[in-house]
């Protein structure tokens, strides 16, 4: 059914795949060219939503090193149109096939499509944005992509989370909105003090949207509106490398790259290593999360303000902490209840000060 929603990956330079070198990144992978790929035992699959922009950006990532030899990984080609009615359902088929889509997107608002095939499924969906706004907006006249995902009606998120956002880019109001529903933020200043204070957050997205707009301009023209405040490049691929580790999520897309603006290719580039990085952390699961309790340290913790115990865990793996929301739930929401911490929330937690994220944590459940 795919291969009718996808069009083959070509490149101007019809030589340029025969060239790469068989250590290359793109001598080892399946590659939608002529005939389309057999996805039996397919992990991760790549899916360009511009041709353009997906092409440019995929001639950087063959040229990388492939040292990923127990994956199985396809590149799928481009979506033979942009619309999310094109989008939706092959991101759903890939999730039913439990084959992890990595999403190139030119629009942001793609993230809807993205969330929207979750939704499909029925699946009660945490979604974390890594963006340098909260795109979120009051006014009829100026939509953006996170007013079609909380204003879906029966919308399946249970929870949001907004990771490098501006403050001179955030009114106080929609502060106020995304607190009142308890969802979580880290601040752009947050991020950049202590970049592993996002790991957390990120591990608990089942989807993850990465906006390119969050990068420093000095690292990254080829968007929209580049700005001179973000994310370094080097700490991009490590938020990148934290999704791909998290056993939990199963989609990234990564929107917002402008081809026509990237003269030298360097946010080609970056973009391509954002993938590789990823796909690096995918490679590195410790199949960690808690389906049982084996393999993990319990801690049992007494604060005043909560009636019941609060049980921490500690995988034995990877050395990663969650914390179990002590309250009866809904089956569909069941999963959420091991809340990913870290082993400071443990240690303030022992102080009898449990931190605001774990708190609005117990929220969500009320």
């Amino acid at each position: 059914m795919l291969e009718h929603w996808l069009s083959p990956v070509q490149f101007n330079d019809k030589d340029f795949i025969d060239n790469l070198s068989k250590d290359d990144f793109g001598r080892n992978i399946a590659i939608h060219i002529s005939k389309f790929t057999d996805l039996k035992k397919v992990n991760i699959a790549i899916l360009g939503v511009s041709e353009e922009s997906s092409n440019r950006a995929r001639k950087e990532l063959y040229t990388m090193s492939y040292p990923f030899h127990q994956l199985r990984i396809a590149d799928l080609g481009n979506l033979r149109n942009d619309d999310p009615s094109f989008i939706i359902p092959v991101i759903t088929e890939l999730l039913n096939s439990n084959i992890l889509p990595i999403i190139i997107g030119r629009d942001t608002n793609h993230s809807f499509a993205q969330f929207k095939a979750y939704h499909e499924l029925k699946k009660s969906t945490n979604l974390v944005c890594i963006d340098e706004k909260i795109q979120y907006s009051y006014s009829l006249s100026q939509p953006a992509y996170l007013n079609n995902i909380l204003n879906l009606d029966q919308s399946n998120l249970f929870n949001l989370g907004i990771i490098g956002f501006q403050s001179h880019y955030t009114p106080d109001s929609l502060l106020g909105t995304m607190n009142e529903n308890s969802f979580d933020l880290l601040r752009l200043g947050k991020v950049k003090r202590n970049l592993e204070d996002a790991e957390p957050i990120i591990r608990d997205a089942d989807m993850l949207c990465f906006n390119l707009s969050v990068l420093k301009s000095s690292d990254a023209q080829g968007i929209e509106r580049p700005s001179p405040s973000g994310i370094f490049s080097e700490d991009a691929c490590k938020l990148c490398h934290y999704a791909g580790m998290s056993d939990k999520l199963t989609s990234i897309g990564i929107y917002g790259y402008q081809a026509e603006k990237d003269s030298n290719n360097q946010t080609a580039q970056l973009l391509a290593q954002l993938i590789w990085y990823f796909i690096d952390g995918y490679d590195h699961r410790k199949g960690d999360f808690p389906a049982s309790m084996d393999g993990l340290i319990e801690y049992i913790v007494e604060l005043k303000h909560i009636e019941k115990p609060v049980t921490f865990w500690k995988s034995k793996r990877s050395g990663r902490w969650w914390m179990q929301i002590p309250v009866k739930t809904q089956k569909e929401h069941e999963r959420h209840r091991l809340l990913p911490c870290s082993y400071e929330d443990y240690l303030e937690s022992c102080q009898d000060k449990l931190p605001d994220r774990l708190l609005n944590a117990y929220k969500r459940f009320s």
